[in-house]
């Protein structure tokens, strides 16, 4: 091979050619640094025939400067890139940079300097020093990780290594992880959680593609049926990748899988240091990383040899990214299993829609997990009219539900809180003149963040102080919170019950993965009387002396005319009912409504989901919505409004008419101001046999857009602001 085609991670460049020196060996998915101008790009080679490139003269190719020490992209990889960039509407270099997601492991084998005791002692010893050393036994780290750990400035422990007390130790960064005994503690199942992982065992061994979909409910013990064939996996020397929606659900995770599997697995989210990624990535592509659990974006890194995936809450609307390339990990992961061959779990106590129909049409083998484990009763659940029973005046809590907590912190049992809304107020206003907080950069209003002390916006990240007066009027004293967040709701429970130990649990409090696993330490060893959260504290959690579930506001889901509104409704609410009684206590669930008719909040009530899925599933054919029809998402933005809208006018005006397509708009979409940048919005319906990518790629490619348009793709749309 002499002449190369190269995917690079600029879309702006298409792709390649270049010329491979003699006496150099490359092959399709090897990672080159080629010259681009004065400047060295990075690039993985590709099957011409599947690359499209204006054709170079071969006297004009430039020779490739290096073929970089990584194990080659395998043809399945490559394939799942080019599915991923025509399915989503991507480019392809887009999808490619979310593999080679870590600079730093292209570049070979590399060492680091770690610092550990000694053995001496220093000439003179201070309370600092003396803290340091006892802290610092047997302790081995960077000096940055050795000061949090002793709790000192990093200046302390340097004086320590001036003095020879700390002394430097060279270790390769690529060191290998633990491994993973199969056989460490294996659980006893119940019967039925038996003959689940007795069929995935089986998938495991026949190497093939094969669709799981793994539909338990609250605290039936998934994650310990699921575990049996991962040891299995891990037996046959093969990889497995566990998907995780959240980072805060990980500490959780570890602990359990290090009781099962006598070490950790290997990690990979976006917390992870440049040292740690890099470690992890060469671990993974060199096959020796045994199971990797992760975000969403751990799905594309090159496996070499994965055996299996299992993506657990797979309902969760987190594994949907928003920006960037806009996939969906749950489809993706079982994408990538059709590809290498190999079985994929999708588990959940509240499968997604799309799920349960794939497995009614056969597509995905359904394996149910009826009961909970270990005789637990699932909790009794009852709803609060807050028409009829309404809280006290400026009070959230309905007395029903207050007396419920009293009774639970006189049993010394514990309680959850559950509002899907972080801070302590939605809206800031001046109770004078009506001046409301905004963003600058977004159509939202600033969210008040008491603990904190400031107005956010979480949708941009913008920040600002609460100011002493009103920024229209100059009135002191005249703003007010209005509506409910989690630290209003832990205010009015510190009222209520000043001695009770509340913990908010929200991504703001649990914003790194030590401080989940503290709070889970917490709530563990009963450290907690009422924990008060956010979707964070859903799903995952297991603790036996939580008795109570309290939900502030059932029907805050279901505004906004969001197409799967109901159906997240049923899961958030669903799932942290889930948490209560999992012990071998009862558990109860008290949720707060204004419309305890409604469809969504009448089955939860009754326990009755087959209910509420055949109505949800009645109502989507209807409407032609996924999983009977296709939707996407098209937003027109740009810095300057009115530029946004002649683009998003002259796109419109040459919409494709076809029979079984519908596409609605231009209009402002619901935020219409994002990150400064002003927003229009197509929405596009479809029938499932229509090749909506292609007509969707075909009607763009008709515009020339201006330089400050930006056109972006959303194929299956989650979001609709």
């Amino acid at each position: 091979m002499n002449r190369i085609r190269l995917l690079v991670f600029n879309a702006a460049l298409g792709a390649l050619d270049y010329r491979v020196p003699d006496g150099v060996h490359v092959e399709p998915g090897s990672v080159v640094l080629a010259p681009l101008g004065p400047r060295q790009i990075t690039g993985i080679v590709w099957e011409a025939e599947r690359l499209p490139a204006k054709e170079v003269p071969a006297e004009k190719l430039r020779p490739i400067l290096e073929v970089l020490p990584v194990p080659p992209l395998s043809a399945p990889l490559r394939r799942l890139i080019e599915w991923t960039a025509e399915y989503y509407c991507a480019p392809m270099s887009a999808v490619a940079r979310m593999v080679i997601s870590s600079g730093g492991a292209l570049n070979g084998p590399a060492t680091m300097t770690e610092y550990r005791l000694s053995g001496g002692m220093p000439e003179r010893m201070t309370p600092q020093r003396e803290a340091a050393i006892e802290a610092l036994e047997g302790e081995q780290a960077t000096i940055r990780e050795l000061a949090g750990i002793a709790g000192v400035s990093e200046g302390v422990l340097r004086g320590l290594v001036d003095q020879g007390v700390i002394e430097p130790v060279t270790v390769a960064i690529d060191r290998p992880f633990p491994s993973a005994d199969p056989d460490f503690d294996v659980p006893d199942l119940s019967a039925d959680q038996r003959e689940v992982a007795d069929v995935l065992v089986n998938a495991v061994r026949a190497k093939s593609f094969a669709p799981f979909l793994l539909d338990g409910v609250t605290g039936s013990g998934k994650t310990e049926t699921y575990f049996e064939p991962i040891a299995e996996a891990i037996r046959m020397g093969r990889q497995v990748l566990v998907l995780l929606p959240e980072i805060a659900l990980t500490e959780n995770f570890l602990k359990r899988f290090e009781q099962r599997f006598g070490a950790e697995p290997v990690l990979w989210h976006s917390s992870l240091k440049s040292t740690e990624r890099r470690r992890a990535w060469r671990a993974i592509s060199e096959g020796t990383a045994q199971v990797v659990v992760g975000a969403r974006s751990a799905l594309f890194l090159p496996y070499r040899n994965l055996g299996l995936v299992v993506v657990d809450e797979a309902h969760e609307v987190s594994f949907k990214q928003d920006d960037g390339v806009r996939y969906n990990a749950r489809d993706v992961a079982v994408m990538r299993a059709h590809f290498e061959g190999f079985p994929v779990v999708l588990a959940s106590a509240t499968p997604a829609l799309e799920s349960l129909h794939m497995a009614e049409t056969g597509t995905y083998t359904r394996l149910d997990l009826p009961s909970r484990f270990g005789g637990a009763e699932l909790p009794h659940i009852d709803t609060i009219d807050l028409t009829e029973e309404p809280p006290e005046r400026q009070r959230w809590l309905a007395p029903r539900l207050v007396a419920a907590l009293e009774d639970r912190l006189a049993k010394h049992e514990q309680s959850l809180l559950f509002l899907n809304r972080r801070g302590y107020a939605p809206l800031t206003l001046c109770r004078n003149c009506g001046f409301r907080f905004q963003c600058p950069n977004c159509s939202a209003w600033l969210v008040e963040h008491r603990l904190s002390a400031r107005l956010a916006c979480h949708h941009c990240g913008h920040e600002e102080q609460p100011p002493a007066t009103c920024p229209e009027c100059g009135e002191p004293d005249c703003l007010v919170a209005c509506g409910p967040g989690v630290e209003r709701i832990a205010d009015e429970v510190a009222e209520l019950f000043p001695e009770a130990r509340v913990a908010v649990a929200t991504s703001d409090t649990l914003n790194s993965p030590e401080r989940a696993a503290q709070f889970i330490h917490e709530a563990e060893s009963g450290a907690i009387d009422i924990i008060i959260g956010t979707q964070l504290v859903t799903k995952g959690f297991h603790f036996p002396e939580l008795t109570l579930v309290g939900v502030i506001d059932a029907d805050l889901g279901l505004e906004g005319g969001d197409l799967r509104a109901a159906e997240r409704t049923y899961q958030q609410v669903a799932q942290v009912a889930g948490r209560a009684g999992r012990g071998a206590k009862p558990g109860e669930v008290l949720i707060q409504t204004r419309h305890p008719t409604a469809p969504v909040i009448a089955a939860l009530a009754e326990g009755n989901r087959d209910a509420f899925y055949e109505a949800e599933t009645e109502a989507r054919r209807h409407a032609g919505a996924p999983p009977f029809g296709r939707w996407a998402a098209i937003i027109i933005s740009s810095e300057d409004d009115a530029e946004a809208r002649e683009a998003a006018n002259r796109l419109g005006a040459t919409r494709p008419q076809l029979d079984g397509l519908m596409v609605l708009g231009p209009a402002p979409a619901p935020l219409s101001l994002l990150r400064g940048r002003y927003r229009h919005r197509f929405l596009v319906n479809a029938r499932r046999t229509a090749n909506l990518q292609a007509i969707l790629t075909d009607w763009l490619a008709t515009q020339d857009f201006a330089p400050g348009v930006r056109v972006s793709v959303d194929i299956d749309p989650y979001s609709f602001v």
